[in-house]
């Protein structure tokens, strides 16, 4: 069991946090962990800027690419895999026409 736990969780300082769905294509992974990184930093800017609709916003973006990543939402191992990369093809579409405008 151990080792299904350390495919399925990253443990840090005792918090369990769930990894990436290992089945994703590289590429799709990159992408939404790009769309990660850039919503995480936006949090950032919105909370010096006291800004909170921006807060809201960048926080909704990073939860987008979490789902979309199999970090939230379902557990993924309990999915079929073409269920999987389907949340993760339509979390990247959503974030990609966040980002259009």
């Amino acid at each position: 069991m151990a080792d299904v736990d350390s495919e399925r969780w990253l443990v840090i300082d005792g918090r369990r946090w769930r990894r990436t769905d290992p089945s994703l294509p590289a590429e799709l992974v990159a992408a939404l962990k790009s769309h990660l990184g850039r919503g995480r930093s936006a949090v950032g800017a919105a909370k010096r800027r006291a800004d909170d609709d921006a807060v809201a916003a960048a926080r909704e973006r990073v939860g987008l690419a979490k789902h979309g990543l199999g970090e939230r939402g379902p557990y993924w191992w309990d999915e079929p895999e073409a269920d999987r990369l389907a949340r993760a093809e339509d979390a990247l579409r959503r974030l990609d026409e966040l980002d259009a405008g």
